[in-house]
């Protein structure tokens, strides 16, 4: 790099974003994401080991997926080279491998090559990637906001571990406002700067959980506010409100917003639940979709979840979506919402269910919101766990269950109020006691939601063979203990496991098996037992190895403590 070079970067960084120049080094830096960064998580061992195997991270935009990236090439010692799929073809993947080959052949060094918006590459670009990173030429590190199972190549899915990214917390977008303002380098610490509390808050709420859109914003507030007499520049709610004006909504029409979000609007109609329904039709149309699709989302509807038990529905859904081609939007949206309604509210018959029963006989073929349990079980059910949980209204009595189809920061929240008009004055009296019963249920705790996967890679084959074997070889009974305990814990992919007393490795060596990206800690209570633990342990990948402590139950607590220092 020359002189010229280097004032040029410079010149890049200083004048930057600042979303741009806040961006975490390190993983101390790092805000969000705890369930696969936190300390004794797989992916943070590995990133501070520098022993990674190709990555996919997948979250919607904001989260934190290049930054993840970019500190792992702050921090490795292999090679780093970065493409964007937009801009990159195949020859820029074959000067990738090139000078992957060359480092390896000649310095004996790993290259890690990061590939954001990978599910940009088309097949072709994906296939040309898929030899090197089977042996091993490359790492691959591939950055995504689409569903990874049905967007990148199944071949480069199955040799990778998948993270998922969740939107950030309000906790974390305030602790990301906290560090930009106190920054100096980077930030607005070298300024006065003072935010009033309705105005943090109308931000953090706007942003919707994107550390972008929310440090883009107060960059606009702050640039294009002038500073008091005494040089303090004040950020009041018209400033925020200015700066930030549209919550951004991930919704993508041919993507997973898309399919999750009609999935929740036709559950929440079959469900019977018109507030719900009328809020996942809010969402669609402000988002951008187009009305005559769900029109004929409608229509379909009308005949498979209402059928015979009101005849009428499809002639009314019909009406409607007529009356919507003669009338257009905006006044359109009356119609959908008049055929909304009367879906959710319609009593409810799946008897033309019965062709599919016929058919099911023939092809037998089960795939398994947004709420969990409403998001599309038919994409991702054996990666995320999508679905999960969700009671099919027509197997209760009544064809209802207290179930819940709101997001639950809005549970218990009411958009349609039935009169006592003709029909509806029936309506009103069944609305009330769906009400009345789904919040005696969430109250009491009924309905527990089933827990989403967010984690996902390939078993080791040999690994696993070996710790089957030793799980094998103890009796009926222990086995049974064994299997029952983690019945009830259940524990997730990614989740961390202490246990106790670990002195054979009867739970050790199944917490291992069933945590793959967690860690799993095992506590023994003399010398000899470590020793047995550790002995054991020798054949398993550095990564997957219990870590095991040597203490007693009263020092535990001290040497978990020195651990994550």
């Amino acid at each position: 790099m020359d002189l010229f070079d280097h004032h040029y970067q410079q010149q890049i960084l200083t004048e930057a974003p600042l979303a741009a120049r806040m961006r975490p080094r390190t993983l101390d830096e790092f805000v969000g994401q705890d369930h696969i960064i936190a300390p004794g998580r797989l992916l943070r061992r590995a990133i501070a080991a520098d022993q990674l195997s190709s990555l996919i991270f997948f979250g919607p935009p904001g989260t934190g997926k290049t930054t993840l990236a970019r500190i792992i090439a702050n921090t490795t010692v292999a090679h780093f080279i970065a493409i964007n799929a937009v801009l990159a073809g195949v020859k820029d993947i074959r000067d990738a491998i090139s000078t992957a080959t060359e480092k390896r052949k000649y310095h004996n060094q790993r290259t890690i090559l990061f590939v954001d918006e990978v599910h940009r590459f088309n097949k072709s670009q994906q296939d040309a990637l898929l030899p090197w990173v089977e042996n091993g030429t490359v790492i691959l590190i591939g950055a995504t906001t689409e569903n990874p199972y049905f967007e990148v190549n199944k071949a480069l899915v199955s040799r990778s571990r998948i993270f998922q990214l969740k939107p950030l917390e309000e906790k974390d977008l305030r602790q990301i406002v906290t560090q930009t303002l106190t920054d100096t380098e980077r930030g607005y610490g070298q300024l006065a700067v003072q935010i009033e509390p309705d105005a943090l808050e109308h931000l953090v709420n706007v942003a919707n959980g994107d550390a972008r859109s929310l440090l883009n914003a107060l960059e606009l507030a702050v640039e294009t506010t002038p500073p008091d007499a005494a040089g303090v520049i004040h950020i009041t709610l018209n400033v925020a409100e200015e700066s930030i004006q549209q919550r951004a909504v991930l919704y993508d029409k041919e993507g997973d917003a898309h399919f999750d979000t009609i999935s929740a609007y036709i559950k929440s109609i079959r469900g019977s639940d018109p507030d719900a329904a009328l809020y996942w039709l809010a969402r669609m149309l402000y988002a951008g979709e187009d009305p005559r699709f769900i029109l004929r989302r409608l229509l379909i509807q009308a005949s498979e979840d209402i059928g015979l038990a009101d005849p009428q529905a499809v002639v009314v859904i019909n009406a409607c979506a007529q009356a919507f081609d003669r009338v257009g939007m905006p006044e359109g949206r009356y119609h959908l919402a008049q055929a909304t309604l009367y879906l959710a509210n319609a009593p409810k018959s799946n008897s033309v269910m019965g062709f599919f029963d016929a058919l099911a006989t023939v092809e037998r073929e089960f795939q398994a919101d947004i709420p969990n349990h409403l998001k599309d079980a038919n994409r991702d059910k054996q990666g995320f766990g999508h679905g999960a949980g969700y009671l099919y209204p027509h197997a209760y009595r009544d064809h209802w269950v207290e179930q819940q189809y709101l997001p639950k920061s809005l549970q218990g929240q009411v958009f349609y109020q039935p009169s006592e008009m003709g029909k509806e004055a029936e309506i009103k009296t069944a609305v009330a006691r769906r009400r009345e019963a789904q919040l005696a249920a969430a109250v009491e705790g009924l309905e527990v939601a089933a827990q989403e996967m967010l984690t996902y890679g390939e078993t080791n084959q040999s690994t696993d063979g070996w710790l089957q074997r030793t799980l094998g070889q103890v009796g009926q009974h222990l086995a049974l203990l064994r299997d029952t305990v983690f019945h009830i814990a259940a524990p997730a992919r990614h989740h961390i496991i202490l246990d106790l007393n670990a002195a054979s490795g009867l739970l050790t060596w199944e917490a291992v098996r069933r945590v793959p990206e967690g860690s799993v800690y095992a506590c023994v209570h003399n010398q000899a037992d470590a020793q047995a633990l550790a002995q054991q342990a020798i054949v398993l990948p550095e990564l997957v190895r219990p870590i095991i402590l040597n203490t007693s139950l009263s020092e535990l607590p001290n040497c978990l403590a020195n651990l994550t220092e």
